[in-house]
């Protein structure tokens, strides 16, 4: 049996490729949500267009009208599981999120799912013990995590008013998690006003300390890896940070008004034309018919022991290690490999927005 070889996750759905064929994958668990919001809507359909009507749907968390079958499931993470073939991924809908398993014969195993918090980022160890995983708090804030392969337990491994993601267990004895790391910022009222950049950061779960590997005031330092030979690897990014006020913009932003004015009364016709006739009078753009286009400035990089950071790629939207020592990295549209003695990079798949990849 061949087993797949790739997966990446494009607007939300887990793709697998294997013998040069791609394959969606529905988790069953995300498809039986899908069938028990129809159901219940297909009950109470009667109470949904009647009176008292929103307060049902409000119950329901559906508007009135809505489509259950249209409401989001999403993938937001995937890895390599315990065994060939196996896969360890995380999901997500407005109310809820797990991790699953799926192994070879594509039977799926939910190990863990909550509406408390978002669970994504997930490496498993390779002792197969358990599984590294991002908790994200609706504050904001997000922790490391770790959870036991059998589901039984989920124990959050870092703290404090940060954002901590994007976990990778690190080669070599002991237990020890590389990741990105920001801290969060308030502003003088004591209230939440942003993050600082990423750093990479290493914790070693056995001893409890934490050390800095790679960190910058002007970049962000994303998705780490280290290598079976100690190299590490991560994406750089220029940091995001609030751009300068430019006097010429604000003057333009104000000669625009009256013509936002127009364009807000448009938008009131049409809102009025599509309740009394049911078709919209302006035809919405499909934000998903163009994927976004990863900046040069994101940079593959990687840092050997005792040795400066060198780039070995531009536009690197995300990235993985192969067990052959290769690098596998996607720009949004295509993925790449570098083979392991360095040598340029092949493109081995052509597609369209592609968040996430993962060698398996």
């Amino acid at each position: 049996m061949t087993y797949p070889l790739l997966a990446y996750i494009s607007r939300g759905q887990l793709h697998l490729e294997h013998d040069g064929a791609a394959e969606i994958l529905e988790s069953p668990f995300g498809r039986s949500l899908r069938d028990r919001a129809v159901q219940i809507y297909n009950r109470n359909a009667w109470k949904v267009r009647g009176r008292g009507g929103q307060s049902l749907s409000r119950a329901l968390r559906l508007p009135p009208e809505c489509d259950p079958g249209e409401f989001r499931i999403s993938m937001t993470s995937v890895t390599r599981g315990l065994n060939p073939g196996e896969l360890l991924y995380t999901l997500e809908t407005d109310e809820i999120s797990g991790v699953f398993a799926r192994d070879a014969a594509g039977v799926e195993q939910r190990l863990f799912h909550t509406a408390d918090f978002r669970a994504c980022h997930l490496d498993a160890h390779p002792n197969g013990s358990e599984v590294a995983v991002s908790v994200c708090h609706p504050n904001g804030m997000a922790n490391l995590a770790v959870l036991k392969t059998n589901g039984s337990e989920l124990i959050e491994v870092t703290d404090g008013e940060s954002i901590d993601q994007a976990p990778r267990w690190a080669p070599g004895p002991g237990r020890r998690l590389v990741f990105q790391s920001a801290g969060m910022a308030r502003d003088s009222r004591a209230r939440f006003a942003g993050h600082g950049p990423f750093a990479v950061q290493l914790l070693d779960l056995d001893s409890g300390e934490i050390s800095c590997l790679a960190e910058d005031a002007n970049f962000d330092f994303l998705w780490p890896r280290i290598g079976a030979d100690g190299t590490l690897y991560y994406i750089r990014k220029p940091n995001e940070k609030a751009p300068a006020v430019n006097p010429w913009a604000v003057l333009l932003q104000t000669v625009l008004i009256p013509f936002r004015f127009l364009w807000a009364i448009g938008m009131f016709l049409g809102l009025l034309v599509h309740l009394q006739t049911g078709q919209p009078l302006f035809t919405p753009r499909d934000p998903a018919e163009k994927p976004l286009k990863t900046p040069s400035s994101w940079l593959l990089m990687r840092q050997k022991a005792a040795r400066q950071a060198e780039t070995i790629a531009e536009s690197a939207r995300s990235f993985d290690l192969a067990d052959d020592g290769s690098v596998i990295y996607s720009n949004g549209f295509d993925v790449y490999r570098i083979p392991p003695d360095g040598g340029p990079a092949a493109k081995i798949l052509s597609g369209v927005s592609i968040d996430l990849v993962a060698a398996l």
